[in-house]
């Protein structure tokens, strides 16, 4: 009897455990293939991956393999071509591996519901990798280079997927227009396609789609275009990311009827027009409006955190109106559809008071003339120049506007010449007073249909401009007198700043109106160097600075009518804007002549003295040594004026100007009180110094992250830099970090994968595929920032000859170390204070070190990702002194010793002009069944 239960039982357990053979087969095929076969400790000899217990990272249904979990395994090689014969798969996690090779074809898997393969190497995907995944409910295939030479687009077998949620493809090579057919996936709840290389506009199937999470973010190339009206329509959102393209138009109207959504990023497109007032009233907990063209006032915004600077609105505040006659020319603008050329010129709150393109005003400050012939002006005429009472002459001739002439416009009093010939407009026309001179011919509308003038007569003017223009001759007797005509112009021809794929920046107009001065054109007093773009080969623009108009460059360079000394005693220290050159002579007044008690520490550049202005705030003095002034270092030195004059954070240090004059090539800085990192980290001691707490250190490595994100992804251009290192990093008075030194950063050149540069940088912190290729991409900083984290955790230097061979190396000793607990406490930095409650966050931040340091570049993660990774753990270890953050933007019209106090009592803190930093610190919310793959919020 007892010979027959055991039977039985034997009997039972191999009809119940024993599994398919087939699938033994594949997986022991996917263990052999792959580089490092020993991650996966599965019997080499067979066995029987559902036995009891099951093989690890192996879940079974019956004798079926169900699940494979291999996440975080640091897998290499391919998976087998076969694998979709594991048909009763019902979960595949193998992200954050360095699998690669095709992605065999899923074809078949039809019980298949998540599969996450994101952060791999797979070069490939099939053409029938998605038929009938009739069952697919979410699908990771982030940060694979998939189809490199040409990329490649979903098919439309994934409609067959009726049940997909959540779909993510961030950096995956997609490439032409956004498929159409995802809008008719009715249950798609989360769209990632972040970081790509499509195309072309939204599509109309998108309309009333129930996305809950939409990211389209920074597309590489020309990126996404046309208008943004159907996302009004997307009233499940809560999520929305399209910064980084090129769409236009308007913001919608009905944009509040979006009542789901608490973040909103439209950074970097070219959308024009006034903020709807829905927008300025719905509670975000997000908002990010900078880069674009947005005109008009500015809302008091409802939202937690907003950000909308380099736009053209009318005031600089939220809250004031702009003046009369700017909403009136606001309007007419619109009926216009905001061309481009006039939106960039008609910025402020004063139409006769800067460059506004086709506009002439009278002696007593109003809009006379509206002068805009042959400008390739298409839409509307509006009613709204008629509240312009102050208009003697309207010049429209040569343009594509159709509609009628408002008939309002009949109440211009004052208007004597409306010109509005070779045109489109429709009949009927305004009966205008007698004095008009109404010009019309080259309507076809008009010829033989329109009802009589009462007045004028339609003939070309012979006097009408045959281009744009905003002046008329010196001469001309009808010129009206300007305000300006007798102030001391500087002649100067200024290099314009265009704005790159996001246009952030207003075009500086080409040529000031001048005159010279009655004695004779004075000699210039210095050399200005404006850097172009990098990596222009002429990537210099040499200006003459003389005694201009507004005092202020005078009064830095020295230079002027003689109402300073020449001495330079008593000169005043203002910094106007957009003039960044300030004279040796100042300089040397306020470091006491470079006294060596100034002294704040010496590096390749040279040497950086502390200054003190006149009411006793600090700035930071960095002079190139006369002896090293080799070709290399004045490639650094134009470098870091080039990058600092671009871009603006509260985590970049500032500079506030610079100075050329012979031999002496100096650069201004904000000053940081608490130097450099690496005192604090690694020579605490040596400086009587407190050691950082762990507090500190998390605000710090945040601080950088969040610097470096937007030199990547979210300034106006993207910036390599090359040299991130703690020396590189200052503190402020609070221990809010800046990232410094920016001599070496490279321009990531648009729609290029990488840049071959000569090699720059700091052993220990350069990334392995740098320093034997001498290709670079922003992945460079992240394997450096990697390392800092590293520094940050173990108080260690990247590099160190003096410790143990094996730790010499600080990167391929943590990687060894990072997995173990008991050997990561141990090397932990000891004046940490180690309680088991921060050991959860040292955790965190290890696995972020090691991540950031992965061998293969495309395996690191964005910035953006460490930015979501920190964020919560320093919300949860609030930083000292750091409860609220507030917005206090920092005015460059301000003298330079009111500007620098700005900062001062400014630091720590949100500086609003210059954060376009990414506000989505914390991770939105996943729907129901979202799996961990999506826990990283990157793409940006």
């Amino acid at each position: 009897m007892k010979l027959v239960c055991a039977l039985i039982l034997s009997l039972a357990a191999v009809g119940f455990s024993a599994t398919d053979p087939n699938d033994v087969k594949i997986l022991n095929q996917f263990r052999k293939g792959l580089d490092n076969p020993e991650v996966l400790p599965w019997p080499e000899d067979g066995g029987d991956p559902c036995g009891i217990p099951n093989w690890k990272y192996i879940v079974c249904k019956g004798n079926r393999v169900s699940q494979i979990q291999a996440k975080n395994l640091s897998l290499s090689g391919p998976l087998p071509h076969n694998f979709n014969q594991l048909s009763m798969l019902e979960n595949i996690g193998l992200q954050n591996n360095r699998l690669n090779g095709s992605l065999p074809s899923f074809s078949g898997l039809s019980k298949l519901k998540y599969a996450y393969l994101d952060y791999n190497n797979f070069d490939s995907i099939p053409v029938d990798f998605f038929d009938g995944l009739v069952s697919l409910e979410a699908l990771a295939l982030d940060y694979n280079n998939l189809n490199a030479s040409t990329g490649w687009q979903f098919p439309s077998q994934l409609l067959g997927s009726t049940q997909l949620t959540n779909l993510s493809c961030t950096s995956c090579n997609l490439a032409g227009s956004l498929p159409s057919f995802l809008g008719n996936l009715s249950s798609l709840s989360v769209l990632k396609f972040s970081g790509n290389n499509l195309t072309g506009e939204i599509p109309a199937t998108f309309n009333g789609t129930i996305l809950q999470v939409l990211w389209l973010n920074n597309q590489q190339g020309g990126g996404l275009t046309g208008p943004i009206d159907v996302v009004a329509t997307m009233t499940s959102l809560t999520s929305l990311w399209l910064h980084g393209n090129q769409f236009t138009g308007t913001i919608p109207k009905n944009i509040g009827d979006l009542s789901s959504l608490k973040d909103l990023n439209l950074n970097g497109n070219v959308l024009v027009g006034l903020i709807p007032d829905a927008l300025g009233k719905m509670e975000l907990d997000s908002l990010d409006l900078n880069n674009n063209h947005l005109m008009g006032p500015i809302p008091k915004f409802a939202a937690t955190k907003v950000t909308f600077d380099w736009n053209s609105f009318c005031q600089s505040k939220p809250g004031l109106p702009c003046a009369f006659e700017v909403m009136a020319l606001l309007e007419f603008l619109d009926g216009l559809k905001y061309p481009l050329n006039l939106v960039d010129s008609w910025s402020g709150n004063d139409p006769c008071n800067g460059p506004w393109l086709g506009l002439k005003c009278d002696a007593t400050g109003k809009v006379s003339m509206i002068n805009l012939p042959k400008f390739n002006l298409n839409g509307t005429l509006s009613p709204s120049v008629a509240n312009l009472g102050s208009l003697v002459e309207i010049k429209l001739g040569g343009n594509n506007l159709n509609g009628q002439i408002p008939s309002n416009w009949t109440s211009l009093s004052s208007l004597t010449l409306l010109d509005l010939s070779g045109n489109n407009i429709s009949p009927p026309l305004p009966h205008f007073s007698s004095k008009l001179k109404l010009m019309t011919d080259g309507n076809s509308l008009l010829d033989g249909n329109a009802e009589a003038p009462s007045s004028g007569n339609s003939k070309p003017s012979h006097d009408t401009p045959s281009s744009p223009s905003t002046h008329t001759s010196p001469n001309s007797k009808n010129t009206p007198t300007s305000k300006n005509s007798n102030r001391k112009i500087l002649f100067a021809i200024v290099a314009p700043v265009a704005g790159v794929a996001a246009a952030a920046f207003l075009l500086i107009p080409l040529l000031y109106c001048y005159k010279r001065r009655k004695d004779g054109f004075q000699a210039p007093s210095s050399l200005v160097i404006h850097p172009r773009d990098p990596p222009d080969s002429e990537n210099m623009v040499k200006i003459a600075v003389a005694n201009n108009t507004y005092g202020s460059i005078s009064s830095l360079t020295g230079s002027g009518s003689g109402s300073r000394n020449s001495s330079g005693t008593g000169d005043s220290h203002v910094l106007e804007a957009g003039n960044l050159v300030i004279s040796i002579q100042v300089l040397r007044n306020v470091t006491n002549s470079f006294a060596p008690e100034n002294e704040l520490g010496r590096g390749g550049f040279g040497v950086v003295y502390k200054g003190e202005l006149d009411d006793g705030t600090k700035i930071a003095v960095k002079r190139m040594e006369a002896g090293i002034i080799s070709s290399k270092a004045l490639d650094e030195f134009q470098s870091e004026i080039a990058v600092l004059s671009k871009v603006r954070h509260r985590h970049l240090v500032s500079l506030l100007g610079y100075s050329i004059a012979g031999n002496e090539r100096i650069l201004v800085y904000e000053y940081m009180s608490q130097g450099a990192l690496s005192k604090h980290l690694f020579h605490w001691k040596s400086f009587k110094l407190e050691p950082l707490s762990w507090k500190r250190r998390l605000n710090i490595a945040l601080d950088v992250a969040r610097g470096m994100e937007y030199l990547h992804s979210l300034a106006h251009q993207s910036f390599i830099h090359r040299d991130l290192k703690p020396s590189n990093i200052l503190l402020g008075d609070d221990f809010r970090a800046k990232v410094s030194d920016f001599g070496l950063v490279k321009l990531a050149p648009d729609g290029e994968k990488s840049v071959v540069t000569r090699l720059a940088g700091t052993f220990g912190y350069l990334a392995p595929e740098y320093a034997v290729t001498g290709k670079i991409t922003t992945k460079a900083d992240v394997f450096s920032f990697g390392v800092v984290l590293m520094e940050l955790l173990t108080g260690l230097m990247a590099l160190d000859e003096d410790r143990p061979e094996e730790s010499q190396y600080l990167a391929a000793w943590f990687w060894r170390i990072k997995s173990d607990k008991e050997k990561l406490m141990a090397a932990i930095d000891p004046s940490l204070d180690k309680k088991e409650e921060i050991f959860e966050s040292i955790s965190v931040i290890a696995e972020l070190a090691g991540h950031c340091t992965a061998r293969e570049p495309n395996q690191r993660p964005d910035m953006g990702h460490a930015v979501n990774v920190l964020s919560p753990l320093v919300e949860k270890w609030k930083p000292i002194d750091d409860d609220t953050e507030e917005y206090s933007g920092i005015d460059y019209s301000l003298p330079l010793n009111q500007m620098v106090k700005g900062w001062q009592e400014a630091e720590g803190k949100d500086l609003s002009y210059m954060d376009l930093e990414d506000s989505k610190s914390s991770i939105p919310a996943r729907p129901t069944g979202f799996a961990d793959s999506f826990t990283s919020a990157d793409g940006r």
